[in-house]
Formats: C-alpha cells, sequence, structure tokens
C-alpha cells in the first residue's frame, strides 16, 4: 500500500503520523510510506538577493525540521519511511506528488473551518480536495491512535460512490484492522407529513404511515443489498443501520454517537465550484463530522 502523508509540523499532521505509527503491522507486509513537506517558496525579491543555492539550503533545513522528527517515530514503529521536500504551492504540490507517487492513499491532518463557511476542512484540504481524485484520509484536530480493531462506517446510497467506497475497505482491509466491525449506513427520507395540494387548495397527506415505511424499507433494501454482496464475497462481515432525516446531518450524528473510528463515503469528482469538489451530503457531512472522514472518489 502506498501511502502519501503531507505534513507541517502542526499538530494536526502530528494526528497522521501518529496514525501511520499506529498502523504499522496492519497495513500489509511492504508499505510505501512517503512523508511530504512542502515549503512555500521565497518572495522574488528575496530570492535574486540569496542566490538558489543558498534558497535551497534554508528550504531543505526548514522541511528538516518538520521531517526528521516524523521519521523518527515512524521507524520506531517499524516503518522504514521516505522522507521529500519540494517547494511551490502547497495544495498543488501535494495532489501533484501523490499522482505522481500513485498514492493508495493521502493521509492529510485538518483543523477547523477553511475558506468556506460551510466546509470544515482546512483550506489545504480543500486545496487538495479540488486537485485530486485520489482517496483522501481527513483527520480532524488531534485525535489519539484508533484500537487495531476498527469501527467502520460505510454510507450507502444505491448508487456506484457507496459501491466504490466499500471495494476500497475490501482492497484495503488490512488499513481496517484483522477483525474490522463494519457497518452499512443509508439514509431514507422522512415521508411521513408530505402533503399535497388537493384540488381545493388544501393540504392532503400523500401517504400513511405504513405506506411511509414500505417505501422507506424498499428503499433501504435497494441501496443496502449490492454492498453488502461485494462484502459477503470478500467474507467481510457487516451490519447495517437505517437513518430517516438529511443524509449530512444523519450520518454525521451517526458516526458521533456511535464512536465510529472512521467514516467512509464515496463522491464525486470536480464540482462546478472548484473549491467545493464534493458532492452535496459529503460536504454537509464534512462540515459536521468529528470523525475521521475517509473519500473515496469515483467518476
Amino acid at each position: 500500500m502506498k501511502i502519501l502523508v503531507p505534513i507541517d509540523g502542526s499538530k494536526h499532521s502530528q494526528t497522521a503520523v501518529d496514525l501511520i505509527a499506529s498502523r504499522a503491522t496492519l497495513i500489509g507486509s511492504e508499505p510505501d510510506v512517503e512523508l511530504l513537506n512542502v515549503q512555500l517558496p521565497l518572495p522574488a525579491h528575496a530570492l535574486r538577493a540569496v542566490g538558489r543555492a543558498l534558497a535551497n539550503d534554508y528550504h531543505e533545513s526548514e522541511a528538516n525540521k518538520v521531517l526528521k522528527p516524523a521519521v523518527a517515530v515512524l521507524t520506531k514503529a517499524g516503518l522504514e519511511p521516505k522522507a521529500r521536500f519540494l517547494v511551490g504551492h502547497v495544495a498543488e504540490t501535494i495532489a501533484a506528488r501523490a499522482e505522481k507517487f500513485g498514492a493508495d492513499l493521502i493521509v492529510i491532518g485538518s483543523h477547523g473551518h477553511g475558506a468556506l463557511a460551510g466546509l470544515v476542512v482546512g483550506s489545504t484540504v480543500s486545496g487538495v480536495l479540488a486537485r485530486t481524485k485520489l482517496p483522501l484520509l481527513v483527520l480532524r484536530g488531534t485525535q489519539s491512535a484508533p484500537p487495531d480493531t476498527l469501527k467502520v462506517g460505510i454510507a450507502v446510497d444505491g448508487s456506484k460512490y457507496g459501491q466504490a467506497a466499500a471495494r476500497y475497505v475490501i482492497e484495503h482491509r488490512d488499513l481496517f484492522g484483522a477483525t474490522p466491525k463494519v457497518t452499512l449506513i443509508n439514509v431514507v427520507p422522512d415521508l411521513i407529513g408530505s402533503m399535497m395540494p388537493s384540488m381545493e387548495g388544501m393540504a392532503l397527506p400523500v401517504l400513511d404511515a405504513e405506506e411511509v415505511k414500505a417505501q422507506q424499507d424498499r428503499a433501504f433494501e435497494a441501496a443496502v443489498a449490492p454492498v453488502r454482496a461485494l462484502l459477503e464475497k470478500a467474507k467481510l462481515p457487516a451490519d447495517a443501520v437505517c437513518l430517516v432525516g438529511n443524509p449530512g446531518d444523519e450520518l454525521s450524528d451517526y458516526a458521533k454517537k456511535k464512536k465510529l473510528d472512521v467514516l467512509v463515503l464515496g463522491s464525486h469528482g470536480y464540482g462546478a465550484f472548484k473549491a467545493a469538489v464534493l458532492g452535496s451530503v459529503a460536504t454537509r457531512v464534512a462540515a459536521h463530522c468529528a470523525t475521521p472522514l475517509l473519500l473515496i472518489r469515483e467518476t
């Protein structure tokens, strides 16, 4: 498994390093982990004053302050990480390096609010999301290392995105522990109380409670069945839960209530607005969910 871990020396990036260290015995026999520090380029006038050689020495010195401690942590955990520094725009450089590296996963720590008021991920994370379709694990704030066996929630809605999320868990199951506790989560609409106007303009109920329940059950089974079949074929047992309401809110609340170690969410690629690259559900989850969020991109 090839894992890229961008770090900047902050407590948020330390969370990413600690997570990889905690998974050292679980992520395959020969994991390929690369630590990446991106240095912002010096202003043009400063570069002219000091020259490229001294500028490179400066960048290398600053990068080593971040990379060496992280290398030590992962080495102590039994890994043999590579360390690299590059100079450029942070998000663009991370995305480009991930593509060139052929990463199976980017693990990145994030602080609170980013550039978008409703998208609670840091600006660097938002920028990376806007520039790559590789799987991305976003760790929020500072979190303790997870246990060997993870409680994994996979959001499914009957689309190819939920199936893509499940396939990633299957293909990289070592990352989640020997016997991960997987729950398939589907959110159905709350149709009780739905109204429609009569010919006289009066509001009339569309469905009674039994009809609503029957529709919700059918929608739930249609969404869960294909993903359950994938997991059964891979001999990966999973429970399934049906929630009712707004998907973004319900997924976030469930992940918190059940203390999931990671919520896996499939989403489409680039959105209409360059910085808001997730689907509406994923955007809302990212805005409200404090649980580590693994985003699997599908086009």
